[in-house]
């Protein structure tokens, strides 16, 4: 039994190669079926996001080149051009891949944690579609086992490494709860729709966001049912406000300290936190001097997030550590299973040798044979049949010179 990982990622290949191999989720059932049967394989499972096509499949022969060639010809994609940007790994290695990927070990964001809910859909889908067996369900409940550990035992994913999250993350540990929290949202583009979906997995309920184009911040707002206004109503909004985060490409700062003081005054001073994710700044830094105001930058995140990374890097050691060692055991375990295989293969020869001598003998009885000398020629007949093929080994390994193979059989054999 052989398995394989095999795929392209963040690492390995541009996002315009990325897209054209990438699986639609409504193109899963129909790929892991055609997979399945057209690579004679006894497992599939199909990972697909926007920074990875993975593959990972068991089979007597897991063939690199004939699941290159499908993943090929489903995308239609050439064959040759694909070639270099693949990556693969078998047996041991391949289970090490499949833990580190569930770990977030490979991601592009060290230790983000959403990749083992990817991963642990796609394993869902498959195992729906009837592509899983005993082995892959053993492999990849395992897989998760470890990421469980690793998340438990390392900081991997303990400390925030994006702005965006580190954002939320600061304004979590000043609130508290975020559930209650009302937040401004300054801006529409890509840096503010990350936070506000950090946010939203917060808890947070009541966010408004402020944007030049209305329209780009109707189309974010109506993911989270929040409410929109224009930048020019900032100013009046800025006293409903508990958070504001401000990310935009104005030229001039839009929150000036005179109009923080003014929605202070009228909220009796109750705090409101500030974080300018722009550059060039969106807020006054004088802002930052106001007693209630707390102002954090761009800068003043950066240092946090830099911190975090190193101390994610040297999480990731321990979790390597914690990886190898669990892929070990887990080889261990499939070695034990090739073993009770040949065990059973092996009693089941010598028991179909038996039963055909037995059938053979108690025939001859039948017939009136003299039953000393049936039970003679049986004995003499299993005990050749069943000496036979050791007997070819030991004379081989001798002819060749091969001590140590003699040894093996020797042992095996168990010859004092």
């Amino acid at each position: 039994m052989t398995i394989l990982a095999l795929g392209i990622n963040h690492n390995t290949a541009p996002v315009e190669l990325r897209e054209r191999v990438a699986f639609a989720p409504e193109q899963m059932v129909n790929a892991l079926g055609q997979l399945l049967k057209s690579a004679e394989l006894h497992d599939v499972v199909i990972l697909s996001t926007c920074n990875r096509t993975e593959i990972y499949c068991s089979g007597n022969q897991a063939n690199t080149e004939v699941v290159l060639s499908w993943l090929c010809g489903y995308h239609k994609v050439d064959k040759h051009q694909l070639s270099e940007y693949i990556y693969q790994h078998h047996d041991l290695d391949a289970c090490k891949h499949i833990m580190r990927v569930a770990c977030g070990l490979d991601s592009l964001v060290l230790g983000e944690p959403q990749i083992l809910g990817q991963i642990k859909q796609a394993f869902s889908l498959a195992k729906n579609s009837g592509a899983i067996s005993s082995l892959f369900e053993r492999l990849f409940q395992h897989s998760f086992s470890v990421a469980k550990q690793v998340r438990t035992d390392t900081d991997i994913g303990a400390n925030a490494v994006s702005v965006a999250y580190a954002a939320v993350n600061l304004a979590k540990h000043i609130f508290g709860k975020l559930n209650h929290a009302k937040v401004l949202l300054v801006g529409a583009g890509e840096t503010i729709e990350l936070v506000a979906r950090h946010l939203v997995d917060q808890g947070v309920e009541q966010i408004t966001v402020a944007n030049r184009t209305l329209a780009r911040a109707e189309s974010l707002a109506g993911q989270f049912n929040g409410g929109v206004i224009s930048l020019a109503q900032v100013p009046s909004q800025l006293v409903y406000a508990d958070i504001v985060i401000s990310s935009t490409a104005s030229t001039l700062p839009i929150i000036g300290k005179g109009v923080v003081e003014e929605a202070l005054k009228k909220r009796r001073y109750s705090p409101i936190f500030l974080v300018d994710l722009a550059v060039p700044r969106d807020i006054e830094g004088q802002v930052g001097e106001i007693e209630d105001a707390y102002l954090y930058t761009v800068d003043d995140l950066q240092m946090i997030v830099g911190d975090n990374i190193a101390t994610r890097h040297q999480a990731a050691k321990e979790a390597e550590t914690i990886v190898e060692q669990q892929a070990n055991d887990f080889s261990a375990f499939l070695q034990s299973l090739n073993a009770v295989d040949m065990i059973k293969q092996y009693r089941d020869q010598c028991q179909k040798i038996k039963d055909e001598l037995l059938a053979k003998a108690k025939s001859q009885i039948a017939s009136g044979k003299a039953p000393e000398k049936v039970m003679e020629e049986f004995a003499n007949k299993l005990t050749n049949r069943l000496m036979h093929s050791p007997t070819q080994s030991l004379s081989s390994a001798a002819r060749a010179g091969e001590l140590e193979q003699l040894h093996l059989i020797k042992n095996v054999l168990g010859i004092e």
